[in-house]
């Protein structure tokens, strides 16, 4: 998020979808700690395998986002601006998104404005494996990779009973640090983003 703050982007949407990503994945902090929450999507399978992030569907097969926003709802009620920005959100978790990709698009772009930040408009056209003209950042999305990121302290709800959860999702700064949040992304060196 720090990237998309900082730096003009562009959004990969005509590569492969990739299993254990950001893409269909979050952390937040709870009262147990760093939890995950994951968004089910349905796999093809048999010959076809692979399929294009684009085509990636979500499994609405149970009510995960009734699930995610209670969740949501215990762990941040009392942080201090969950509730400035819960009418926004909510409708988020209310209709059941059908690609996986244009549900990630609409809580980025829901997030940003709520923070006055634009979101990058562009998309690709194509796959380019290594792109020349422009800073390859696709590996950010992998959850399996840890990168070498210390963020600055923040005050989170459960800091007293965990301590500092670094690298978890936009929300829990969000709802932590309200509008600050634009300035603390902005403010983060972007030396992990490259390594």
């Amino acid at each position: 998020m720090a990237v998309l703050a900082q730096k003009e982007c562009q959004w990969e949407v005509c590569d492969y979808y990739q299993k254990q990503t950001y893409r269909n994945r979050t952390y937040i902090c709870t009262d147990q700690g760093k939890h995950l929450m994951s968004i089910p999507i349905k796999h093809v399978g048999g010959k076809q395998g692979k399929q294009f992030y684009r085509d990636v569907r979500t499994d609405n097969s149970y009510s995960w986002q009734r699930l995610h926003w209670r969740t949501l709802e215990t762990a941040y009620r009392s942080s201090p601006f969950f509730e400035y920005f819960e009418d926004d959100l909510a409708p988020l978790f209310e209709d059941p998104p059908t690609f996986l990709l244009d549900f990630n698009l609409e809580c980025i772009q829901t997030v940003y404005s709520l923070l006055g930040l634009s979101v990058p408009a562009m998309r690709t056209s194509k796959y380019d494996l290594s792109p020349l003209e422009v800073a390859d950042m696709r590996h950010l999305v992998n959850a399996k990779k840890t990168l070498p990121f210390d963020p600055p302290y923040y005050t989170q709800v459960f800091v007293e009973k965990h301590g500092f959860i670094p690298n978890v999702g936009i929300l829990d700064l969000l709802f932590n640090e309200g509008m600050h949040a634009a300035d603390y992304l902005r403010s983060l060196s972007l030396d992990f983003a490259h390594a």
